[in-house]
């Protein structure tokens, strides 16, 4: 007799072949999701992620040029993109650390404005590994999003794709409907907690600016060519009779500076005059798949 063993305790293994087929939200079977991740990097602190190597190797505090790259993205990177998404009344989610709006206070109130999707990503741009009380963060993150924009957030997205073996029990509890920390499918999949379940939402890794520009350290065209090379095989694969979602996740820091904006400009210009895409934000997704996964496709 064979043994069944899952992989992980939160989302049964299925093939994404298998997957009942969903009714594409008015008749377009590739949804964008555009992904804004803001945060803070405290300036007294050692930075979460580097673009220059600490001299002899040896970081130290204040670092300057990796928190000025940071705080380069939220002055003069940010209203790139705000004017950009803007400029064509594209539907944008905000992965937001709460600390934003006290330490840039005009810059969430510009992303308020703007009538971005509020999603919760922790306090500070840190680990949640690293909390030593990880529910109260949980609810303090989201209680200040709350307060400023006047909605719950129905999403939250890790710092750092960070989880520990409680977080999605402590997320449900708090109201939390969506994560997108989980990258497993290019539909939307539902995760199972302690309390009611979770939508992982499609996000990107390969399509990330954070992986390509920050890690893997890519030229400015190469997050272009992946997102144009993913639009081939999804429209083969939306031909046969399943949507699906096209995260792009975007740093101001990263995808707001001057020789990379242009290439993120034609992207969205692109997509946009398809007939086939439709932009959507966090929760219009969600709401989109609840309804597609009870009226599935004969």
């Amino acid at each position: 007799m064979t043994m069944s063993v899952s992989s992980n305790p939160r989302a049964p293994y299925v093939l994404s072949s298998d997957h009942p087929k969903l009714r594409a939200p008015q008749g377009k079977p590739i949804i964008v999701h555009v992904v804004v991740n803001i945060e803070y990097w405290p300036y007294d602190q050692l930075t979460p992620r580097t673009i220059v190597v600490p001299p002899h190797g040896r970081s130290h505090v204040p670092d300057l040029p990796n928190f000025c790259w940071s705080e380069y993205g939220n002055r003069a990177g940010m209203p790139r993109l705000l004017d950009l998404f803007g400029d064509r009344g594209v539907s944008v989610s905000a992965s937001i650390n709460a600390s934003v709006i006290d330490v840039y206070p005009r810059l969430a109130e510009a992303v308020l404005e703007a009538g971005w999707e509020f999603v919760g990503h922790g306090v500070h741009q840190r680990a949640m590994g690293a909390e030593s009380d990880e529910g109260s963060l949980i609810r303090a993150a989201l209680d200040k999003l709350e307060s400023f924009t006047g909605k719950r957030p129905r999403g939250w997205m890790s710092p750092g794709w960070s989880e520990t073996f409680d977080t999605l029990d402590h997320l449900s509890g708090e109201g939390i409907e969506y994560v997108c920390q989980w990258v497993i499918d290019d539909i939307p999949t539902m995760l199972s907690t302690k309390g009611r379940e979770i939508v992982a939402m499609p996000y990107g890794l390969d399509i990330n600016d954070s992986v390509v520009y920050a890690i893997e350290k890519h030229a400015s065209p190469e997050m272009s060519l992946r997102i144009r090379e993913t639009l081939k095989r999804f429209e083969r694969e939306t031909a046969l009779g399943q949507p699906r979602v096209l995260t792009i996740p975007l740093h101001p820091h990263l995808s707001g500076v001057p020789h990379r904006i242009n290439y993120l400009e034609e992207v969205i210009d692109t997509l946009l005059n398809r007939s086939d895409t439709i932009f959507m934000a966090g929760s219009e997704i969600l709401d989109w798949y609840r309804t597609a996964v009870t009226e599935p496709m004969a």
